[in-house]
């Protein structure tokens, strides 16, 4: 089971610097505005690009609405360079939630 965290939450954690954002929309959105340190790998490109990425022990999935970004932690979840103590958690609500300033600019692992 993936772990729900508000945006508040979120927020918090980002703020302590322990929490690794995956942002899984497309580019395009990315760039337009994103939660400040957030990686972009598109949902379409995380199966190949999961063995790729250094995963920190804290990860945060967010996506438009808070549902895709659930299935992207259940993936990255399974994946066997996670580590197993590691926490990996979607936002809910996602973008449509998510009150706080926006990154723009490009960070983009896609």
């Amino acid at each position: 089971m993936v772990e729900e965290l508000t945006p508040e939450t979120v927020k918090e954690r980002i703020e302590a610097e322990d929490t690794q954002v995956i942002d899984i929309r497309p580019p395009s959105q990315f760039e337009r505005g994103h939660i400040p340190g957030a990686i972009n790998i598109p949902m379409s490109r995380l199966p190949t690009k999961v063995d790729e990425v250094d995963w920190s022990d804290e990860i945060v999935c967010a996506c438009p609405i808070g549902q895709s970004s659930v299935q992207a932690a259940k993936l990255i979840q399974s994946f066997e360079g996670v580590d197993d103590d590691a926490t990996v958690a979607s936002m809910e609500g996602g973008y449509r939630e998510w009150e706080y300033d926006l990154a723009d600019g490009e960070q983009s692992e896609g």
